[in-house]
C-alpha cells in the first residue's frame, strides 16, 4: 500500500484541465493542484456540444452527468443535428440528420463554473503563468513567472493551443509541431431565442437541435444553449489568405466579401448576417489546429486537450476528446501504485489517445471542406454529401469506451513488464 500520495500538477484551468482534475481527485492516493495563468478561472468562446459518447465518458467521471449539466450549466438536451444546404440551386435540401440524439448543448462559461464547483477551492491557483519546467530523477519542477515554484511527481499540461508544456514535451524544434491555420475563420454571437427565431424562421426551432447550413465557401451553424433562452450563431468562412492573425474586425462589408453571392438567395444567410452584426464590435477568429504531434508524453510530463490535439470544430469533437483524455487518465492512475509507474501510465495514454485524436483532427479538416462545398467528389450535391459525411463521422462516435479503457490498462501493464 502506498504511504505517500502521488503529487500531480495540472497546468491550465480550462475545461480540459478541470475535467482531468475531477477525474483524478477521486483517487485517494493522488494529490492534485491546478494552476491557471489568467487572474480568474473563466472560459470564453462559443456554445459547446457533448455527444452521447462524450456524455458516457463524463458520466464515469461525474455520476448523472446530464442531470448535473442541466441543473448547473443550463444544458439543453437536443435531437439529432440537422444538416441542410444553405446556398446554390439545392438551397434548403436536407443533407442529413446526424444521430438519433445528439446529446446536450450549453455555453462554455457556465459549463466551466459547474465543473469548478466540484473541486475544493484550495486546489485551484489563479494568476500562475508557467515560466519553465525541469525534470529530474526525483521530481518535476514548475517555475512560475511570479518567482515561485512547485514540485510534483508528474505534470499534466492542459494549457491550450499555445501550450508551454507542449513545447517541453515535444522537445527540440517545438515550432515544427506548433498549431497553424486550418483554413477557416469564424464569427460568433449569442442572441436571445426570440430574436433568433424571428430572424431565422419558426421551422428551425420546431425541434431542439443544432442546425448546420452547408454551402459555397462557408457554413453557418446555430444551436440552443442556456436552458433554451439563447441561441449560439456562427458563420464560418474559408480563410483565403491563411493569415496568422488570429483575430480580425468583422463588418458587413467583410462578410459580403467573404460569402459568395450564392448564399444571398438561400434561406438563412441574410438572417444570420444580421444576427452576427447585432453586437458591439464583432470579431472574427482564425481556426487553428495541430497538424501533427510526435508524442503526448516526456517521461513524467503529459499533455491533454487542446495542448495535445487542437482540432477544427467541424465535427464538434474538441471537448469530447478532452473528456475522453480525462476518462483514460482516471482509469490509468487508478491503477498506478507508485511514482515509478507514472511514465508507463503516460506512455499508455499516448499510445491509445494520440492515434484516436489525430484521426479526429484529420477527418475534421475534411468535414470542414465538405461543409463549405470544397469536397471534389460531393460538391454541393445533398445525396453525395450525405454519403461522404457518413464516412467522416462514423469513427468519431463508434469508440467503445470500455474497450478503450481496457486497452489502455493492458498497454500500461505491458510497459511495466518490459
Amino acid at each position: 500500500m502506498m504511504t505517500d500520495r502521488i503529487r500531480i500538477g495540472i497546468v491550465g484551468g480550462g475545461l480540459a484541465g478541470i475535467t482531468v482534475a475531477i477525474a483524478l481527485v477521486k483517487h485517494p492516493h493522488v494529490d492534485i493542484q491546478v494552476y491557471e495563468s489568467a487572474p480568474n478561472f473563466t472560459e470564453r468562446g462559443a456554445g459547446i456540444g457533448l455527444s452521447p459518447l462524450t456524455l458516457e465518458a463524463l458520466d464515469d467521471i461525474i455520476p448523472s452527468a446530464v442531470d448535473f449539466l442541466k441543473t448547473h450549466a443550463g444544458a439543453v438536451e437536443i435531437d439529432a443535428a440537422r444538416l441542410v444546404i444553405g446556398s446554390g440551386p439545392e438551397a434548403g435540401a436536407l443533407v442529413s440528420d446526424i444521430g438519433v440524439a445528439a446529446g446536450v448543448t450549453m455555453n462554455r462559461a457556465p459549463f466551466l463554473q459547474a465543473l469548478l464547483s466540484l473541486l475544493p477551492g484550495d486546489m485551484l491557483h489563479a494568476a500562475k503563468r508557467v515560466k519553465s519546467l525541469e525534470q529530474t530523477d526525483s521530481d518535476v519542477t514548475v517555475a512560475f513567472e511570479d518567482g515561485t515554484d512547485a514540485h510534483f511527481d508528474a505534470v499534466i499540461g492542459a494549457d491550450g493551443i499555445f501550450s508551454s508544456v507542449r513545447n517541453h514535451v515535444v522537445g527540440e524544434e517545438p515550432e515544427k509541431y506548433a498549431a497553424s491555420p486550418a483554413g477557416w475563420w469564424d464569427c460568433r454571437h449569442l442572441v436571445p431565442f426570440e430574436k433568433a427565431r424571428a430572424a431565422l424562421g419558426d421551422e428551425s426551432f420546431k425541434v431542439d437541435r443544432q442546425y448546420a447550413w452547408l454551402g459555397d465557401g462557408a457554413s453557418m451553424l446555430h444551436g440552443l444553449v442556456e436552458n433554451r433562452t439563447m441561441v449560439q450563431c456562427i458563420i464560418a468562412v474559408i480563410d483565403k489568405d491563411l493569415s496568422t492573425d488570429r483575430k480580425r474586425v468583422v463588418t458587413r462589408q467583410v462578410l459580403e466579401d467573404a460569402l459568395p453571392a450564392s448564399w444571398n438567395e438561400g434561406p438563412v444567410a441574410k438572417g444570420m448576417v444580421e444576427l452576427i452584426l447585432d453586437q458591439e464590435d464583432p470579431k472574427g477568429y482564425a481556426i487553428w489546429e495541430h497538424k501533427s504531434t510526435p508524442t503526448y508524453v516526456s517521461n513524467r510530463v503529459c499533455i491533454v486537450g487542446d495542448a495535445a490535439h487542437t482540432t477544427s470544430p467541424w465535427q464538434g469533437a474538441g471537448a469530447g476528446m478532452a473528456i475522453e483524455d480525462a476518462f483514460i487518465l482516471s482509469h490509468l492512475f487508478g491503477n498506478v501504485s507508485s511514482v515509478g509507474e507514472i511514465n508507463a501510465a503516460f506512455r499508455a495514454f499516448d499510445a491509445l489517445r494520440r492515434p484516436r485524436c489525430q484521426r479526429v483532427i484529420d477527418t475534421g479538416r475534411g468535414t470542414g471542406r465538405l461543409f463549405c462545398g470544397q469536397d471534389e467528389v460531393a460538391g454541393l450535391d445533398a445525396k453525395k454529401m450525405n454519403e461522404s459525411l457518413g464516412l467522416m463521422f462514423a469513427h468519431v462516435g463508434a469508440l467503445n469506451l470500455e474497450s478503450h479503457k481496457n486497452d489502455a490498462l493492458k498497454t500500461m501493464r505491458a510497459f511495466l513488464d518490459s
